[in-house]
């Protein structure tokens, strides 16, 4: 397999380089060169029964040669073991279950890793991949990575073990629950950085792509990323979107998937398993009050008004979202000098505006709605006493997204995306129905234990200053 970059104007890489590499040299991000595909006979038979295996099947097309088969099962298990209590594995068999909310409406529970989100799915498959090729080489790597809550806790935990990875993680201080920080900044990791920014995700983010593009810098440290922007996020996360349609019916029965969204990483995700064969009726992006995003998928208008604002869904506060990126490139025809304009265009004026051709690709692909905090609340509530179930504010916007653009008469199933445990965030849910969400078992120690973190201004040099400091990946 080859992947190239959104910007065409980096050489093409193999699957291993593009996942170290992480970003493009050229500023882009890693696509495949062309999307494998499954036959419906394949989709038909597809291995619900396990998530690793349905993991092997994903690795097979998207990785190719760059991995053996006997090392793509390897690592599918190491990732995706079922044990919440040994190396930090899942507290479910079926690694991200579907639970029934309705009538042909369903929640993918992604909250059954060891930090209680969705990344876990996503991070534990990428610190197998980097644990497997630096483990051949011999190499370090310093990973840099920006979160808006759950990122920096799954990285916390999936590198916490690596003997070959510095990691660094830059969160918003003050901008994100005690629950997702505390995963962050009580991990045992030696080579472990929690860094509190003073500043929101969006500057977070922009001081991680202001070092990858410092070329010195980057050889320097062997820099890598596993933010969503990595393509090993975005292979990860096909799996359960297979495994979740194909266990009720695809590709015999219509399927519509909604993605609480705000580094539009997850979402992309499902369009990719979509190019990939799998037949999705809708794919629904739901916002919060930060609508650029939305905004984006209903205009073409891609344009940053300001900071992003703090919600009861803090994990996708979030103005600019990257993996937008790869979809405006499929949009504009897999044209990398245009999209390399666009993006050139962001970052003088701080907004673009896709051609007409490119927003009707990316509307017959994409919808979007924003729900605010009231509607947030409502849900909670309304899911809790009509089943008895508790939802986080994350999923609730997923949820609250679904039943506002239900059609009339549509009978297709459909799948919200439920990215974390309620317990995550217990003062919001607890205030929207009167219930108060416990931490599972495996976590229940989590204010006891002691926390360890920086606090470092919104200022590239002194986050620059930091890592070079800490890491000992040095060139």
């Amino acid at each position: 397999m080859e992947y190239i970059s959104t910007r065409g104007a980096a050489p093409a890489v193999g699957f291993l380089d593009a996942v170290l590499a992480g970003l493009a040299p050229d500023g882009g991000l890693y696509v495949p060169r062309t999307w494998p595909r499954f036959t419906h006979e394949e989709l038909a038979r597809f291995p619900v029964e396990s998530f690793s295996g349905a993991s092997v099947d994903v690795l097979a097309r998207l990785a190719g040669d760059d991995l053996e088969p006997s090392v793509r099962s390897i690592l599918s298990a190491q990732a995706f073991c079922h044990n919440a209590k040994t190396f930090g594995g899942f507290d479910h068999p079926a690694v991200a279950p579907l639970l029934q909310i309705g009538a042909n409406e369903w929640l993918l529970e992604l909250f059954h890793g060891p930090t209680l989100a969705f990344k876990d799915i996503a991070m534990r498959l990428a610190a197998a991949l980097f644990d497997h090729v630096l483990s051949e080489t011999d190499a370090r790597r310093t990973i840099v990575v920006a979160t808006s809550g759950d990122t920096g806790g799954a990285a916390v935990d999936a590198f916490a073990r690596s003997h070959a990875v510095d990691l660094f993680v830059l969160f918003p201080k003050g901008r994100i629950s005690d629950v997702q920080r505390r995963f962050m900044t009580t991990g045992d990791g030696p080579a472990v950085f929690p860094i509190a920014v003073e500043g929101d995700f969006d500057t977070c983010q922009s001081i991680v792509k202001q070092l990858f593009a410092d070329r010195d810098f980057v050889s320097k440290v062997s820099l890598s990323g596993v933010n969503s922007i990595n393509f090993a996020r975005i292979l990860a996360q096909t799996i359960y979107y297979f495994t979740a349609a194909t266990s009720i019916g695809a590709p015999g029965r219509k399927v519509s998937f909604t993605v609480p969204s705000g580094n539009f990483g997850d979402a992309y995700a499902g369009h990719a398993a979509r190019m990939m064969g799998l037949p999705i009726e809708r794919l629904i992006v739901a916002t919060n009050a930060n609508q650029m995003l939305a905004r984006a998928i209903a205009t073409g208008r891609f344009e940053r008004a300001g900071a992003s604002v703090p919600t009861l869904s803090p994990a996708i506060d979030i103005q600019v979202a990257s993996n937008f990126e790869r979809l405006v490139f499929e949009a504009v025809g897999r044209d990398g000098a245009a999209t390399a304009a666009l993006y050139e265009a962001f970052t003088r004026e701080g907004a673009f505006t896709l051609p007409p051709d490119a927003q009707a690709v990316i509307r017959q692909n994409f919808e979007a709605v924003s729900i605010d905090d009231d509607e947030t609340r409502a849900t909670i509530a309304a899911v809790r006493k009509a089943t008895g179930v508790l939802i986080c504010p994350h999923t609730a916007v997923g949820v609250a997204a679904t039943r506002r653009l239900r059609r009339k008469g549509d009978d297709s199933a459909t799948i919200t995306l439920a990215t974390a445990h309620p317990a995550k965030f217990p003062d919001a849910v607890e205030a929207a129905c009167g219930v108060r969400p416990s931490l599972p078992e495996a976590v229940r120690d989590l204010y006891d234990r002691p926390e360890r973190f920086d606090t470092l201004p919104a200022d590239t040099a002194a986050v620059r200053d930091f890592v070079l400091a800490n890491t000992r990946a040095m060139a």
